[in-house]
C-alpha cells in the first residue's frame, strides 16, 4: 500500500513538472507563432495592411507622406509659376502653400476611396511576395548583397497629385525611390533569411511540443486525470493571461520607442493594435479554451450538481445519434461563429474536432458506467423495459383479481375461504 502510494505521489510530480513545463514553452510557442503568421503569409500581411488603411489615424500619416514624396519631388511653385502671367507670378509661393494643405485634404479622401485602397492592398501583396522570394532565396538576380524589398506607393501618389491638380504622366518622371518605404535592407537578408528558417520551424515545434507535454501529462497521472485535465484548463488561462499582459506592456514599449511627437502617436499606436489584434485574439481564445477545460474536468467530477447534470444527460448520451448529433450542431455552431484563428485554419480546425468527439466518447462511456438504468422511453431499451412493466403490472393485476386468487388457491384453502364469507354473511344479517 505504502509502494502504492509512493508510486501515485510520483506520477502526480512528474505531472505537475510536464504542465508547467508545457506551459513556459506554450507561452513562447504563441509569439512564435503569431510572427509566423503575420509576417510570413501573405494573405494575413495583406489582410492586415488593408485594416490600417480603414483607420482614420494612419490614413492621416499616410496621407501627410504621400503629399510630403510629392512636393521633396517636385517643384509646385515652379509648376504654378509657369501656369501664371509674368505679373502674377510672385503669387506662386503662397499658392504653392495653400495648394499642399488642400492636397493634403484631398490625400486623405482620396484613401478613402476602394480604387485607391485597392491599390495600396496590392502594392502590400507585391511587397510581401517579393519579400517571401527573397527570404527563401528564390527571387531572381537578389542575392544577399544585393536583396532590398520596398513597399512602392508611386501608383498611389499619382493617383493623389492628378486629383490635386499637379497632374500628367507624373508617376514617370518621379525618381525610383520615391513613395517607397523600405521592408528589408540588403545588410539585414543574410540574418533574416537564417530567422525566417528558425522561425518557421519553432512555430508549429513549439506548439506541438506542448500539446504532447500537456497529454502525458494527463496519461501518466491515471488515478488522478480529472484534477489532472483541471490543472491543464487552469494552466491554459494563465497563459492566455500572461499573453495579454505582455502584448499590454511590449505595445507602451514600441509606441513610445516609435514615437517622437504626441501627433505621431495616434497613428502608431493604432498601428500597434491592428498589427497584434492576432497575438491578441490568440491570448483571448487560449484563456477561453482554458475555460471549456475546467468545466469539462467539473462536469466529469463528483459533486452533487455535476451529478444531476450527468444524470439527466445520460438518456441522450447513451444513443450515438443524439449525441454525435449534438456535437455536429455544436460543431457548425462554432465555425458558423468563427470565434478564433484556430477554426479559420485546417489543421487546428481538425484538432479541435477530434479533442471534442473524443471528449464526447469518454462522457458517453462515463455516464452509461455510472446510470445503466437511465434510459428514455422511446429508445430501444426504454421500449423494452416499458414493455417488461406492462407485462409486470398485468400479471400483477390479474393475480391480485378474487377469481383468479381462488381458482389459484388449493381445494382445503377454498373452503376455508367459503367458510369465511358465510361467517361474514351471517354477521351482517
Amino acid at each position: 500500500m505504502e509502494a502504492r502510494s509512493d508510486a501515485g505521489s510520483t506520477r502526480r510530480m512528474v505531472a505537475i513538472v510536464l504542465i508547467v513545463l508545457a506551459s513556459l514553452i506554450g507561452f513562447f510557442s504563441v509569439f512564435a507563432l503569431w510572427i509566423k503568421r503575420q509576417a510570413l503569409e501573405t494573405d494575413t500581411w495583406t489582410r492586415t495592411s488593408s485594416q490600417l488603411l480603414e483607420n482614420e489615424e494612419i490614413r492621416d500619416a499616410v496621407a501627410d507622406f504621400l503629399v510630403a514624396e510629392l512636393y521633396a519631388n517636385v517643384d509646385v511653385e515652379d509648376q504654378i509659376a509657369r501656369r501664371l502671367p509674368p505679373e502674377f507670378q510672385g503669387l506662386a509661393a503662397p499658392a504653392a502653400g495653400g495648394l499642399r494643405q488642400a492636397a493634403t485634404a484631398g490625400a486623405q479622401r482620396a484613401l478613402e476611396q476602394p480604387r485607391v485602397q485597392a491599390a495600396w492592398e496590392n502594392a502590400n501583396r507585391v511587397a510581401h511576395e517579393k519579400l517571401l522570394l527573397l527570404l527563401d532565396d528564390e527571387l531572381p538576380g537578389a542575392s544577399t548583397g544585393s536583396g532590398v524589398v520596398t513597399l512602392d506607393l508611386r501608383t498611389i501618389l499619382a493617383q493623389i497629385s492628378n486629383q490635386v491638380g499637379i497632374g500628367g504622366n507624373l508617376a514617370d518622371k518621379l525618381p525610383q525611390d520615391t513613395a517607397q518605404i523600405e521592408i528589408l535592407q540588403a545588410d539585414e537578408l543574410e540574418q533574416a533569411q537564417e530567422a525566417t528558417d528558425l522561425l518557421r520551424t519553432l512555430a508549429w515545434f513549439l506548439t506541438a511540443l506542448t500539446l504532447v507535454l500537456y497529454g502525458v501529462a494527463i496519461f501518466i497521472n491515471w488515478g488522478r486525470r480529472r484534477e489532472t485535465l483541471r490543472a491543464v484548463g487552469i494552466a491554459f488561462i494563465v497563459v492566455g493571461i500572461l499573453v495579454l499582459f505582455a502584448h499590454r506592456i511590449a505595445g507602451g514599449a514600441v509606441v513610445d520607442a516609435l514615437t517622437g511627437t504626441a501627433a505621431s502617436e495616434g497613428p502608431a499606436q493604432a498601428t500597434w493594435d491592428i498589427a497584434t489584434s492576432l497575438l491578441l485574439a490568440t491570448g483571448q481564445a487560449i484563456i477561453g479554451y482554458g475555460v471549456v477545460i475546467v468545466i469539462a474536468a467539473w462536469l466529469a467530477g463528483p459533486s452533487a450538481a455535476a451529478t444531476w447534470v450527468r444524470r439527466g444527460a445520460t438518456p441522450y448520451l447513451r444513443q450515438p445519434r443524439f449525441a454525435y448529433g449534438g456535437l455536429v450542431i455544436l460543431l457548425a455552431l462554432i465555425f458558423w461563429w468563427n470565434p478564433t484563428e484556430a477554426t479559420r485554419r485546417l489543421p487546428t480546425s481538425l484538432l479541435l474536432i477530434a479533442l471534442l468527439a473524443l471528449g464526447t466518447e469518454l462522457l458517453r462511456r462515463q455516464v452509461i458506467r455510472e446510470f445503466p438504468d437511465r434510459v428514455t422511453t422511446w429508445s430501444p431499451e426504454g421500449t423494452a423495459r416499458r414493455l417488461a412493466d406492462r407485462m409486470r403490472e398485468r400479471r400483477e393485476r390479474r393475480l391480485a383479481s378474487p377469481d383468479v386468487a381462488a381458482a389459484a388457491a388449493s381445494p382445503q384453502e377454498q373452503r376455508v375461504s367459503q367458510l369465511e364469507r358465510l361467517a361474514q354473511l351471517r354477521e351482517s344479517g
